[in-house]
């Protein structure tokens, strides 16, 4: 049986930043992914999580644009992007030459309702704007912002991810050899409540999810995705160097909740510590050869 191997991807692998927020330039960065999953695909079971920053802002402004109804909850914007993202990735995988059958499934990930995410929003969604327009917003919308490299950006709850819940659905289409798009965005962030579930105001962290997805899984590989090629020391600096093999331990002091890099070393920490198998941090464009072990940061006991 082939092994199983969870990708997440960033929000760099369907929309360049910078870029027009239009189904044609996220299809083509789409059609990257459907290259690599499709080389990926003959030796793993695989499934992918994505991001969707960029598309559950646009839609959150959409929905502020019709003042005639009340605007959308935040964890139902995360199921139209699942949706709308989850049938883009399956178009474009679909037709790649060798490609098993490719599966959307929607995705409820619970959460607590007491997190303290809820009390100091720091997820960023939508799109950038310049540092002059942030009054205006905060008046406008009532937006919290936050610095975003030279821009700032809009920030919402990011609650940690406890439980997958429809993860026997995504067993049962790996099963079947299905390439699973699932968990889009971090997945539908939802509470239990007396009678079963409630969705709540905020967008999960979806490095943190696929961590979680892959360890209820029990996949033998975790692989984080992103625009940098590996991990760095000294990232921003004249001694700037790639980490190519790191343990958990080396890794944790770049584990900072900084919105960047943060989650992802601390998405691969907890897989790592808590199944024993290998993770990885790399460039989309190199992940046959990050798991060859020619690229990327890998990180093990």
């Amino acid at each position: 049986m082939k092994k199983t191997l969870v990708i997440a991807l960033g929000g760099n692998a369907l929309l360049q930043r910078g870029e027009v927020l239009s189904a044609e330039n996220q299809y083509k960065n789409i059609a990257l992914v459907a290259e690599v999953v499709a080389t990926l695909s003959r030796d793993y079971r695989v499934v992918i999580v994505h991001g969707n920053g960029p598309q559950v802002g646009l839609l959150a402004l959409q929905s502020l644009a019709y003042p005639a109804a009340p605007a959308y909850p935040l964890d139902i914007l995360v199921a139209e992007t699942q949706g709308m993202l989850g049938y883009m990735i399956t178009q474009k995988l679909g037709q790649a030459a060798g490609m098993p059958p490719v599966s959307t499934l929607l995705t409820r990930v619970e959460v607590h309702g007491d997190d303290p995410a809820f009390q100091t929003p720091g997820k960023y969604i939508g799109p950038v704007y310049s540092p002059e327009q942030q009054a205006e917003l905060r008046e406008q919308y009532g937006w919290q912002m936050k610095q975003d490299g030279q821009y700032i950006r809009r920030v919402v709850a990011s609650p940690r991810p406890q439980r997958v819940l429809d993860v026997e659905g995504i067993k049962g289409l790996l099963a079947l050899d299905h390439v699973v798009v699932c968990a889009g965005g971090g997945g539908m962030p939802v509470v239990q409540v007396t009678q079963g579930y409630c969705g709540v105001e905020a967008v999960i962290d979806k490095d943190l999810t696929a961590s979680r997805l892959a360890v209820e899984l029990e996949a033998e590989h975790l692989m984080i995705l992103t625009d940098a090629d590996a991990v760095y020391q000294d990232w921003g600096t004249p001694q700037a160097r790639a980490l190519e093999d790191v343990t958990t331990a080396q890794l944790k002091p770049f584990a900072a909740p900084d919105g960047a890099m943060g989650p992802k070393a601390e998405a691969v920490i907890e897989f790592v510590e808590r199944t024993g198998n290998v993770a990885w941090i790399g460039a989309l464009k190199d992940a046959p050869a990050i798991l060859a072990g020619q690229k990327g940061t890998r990180v093990h006991l």
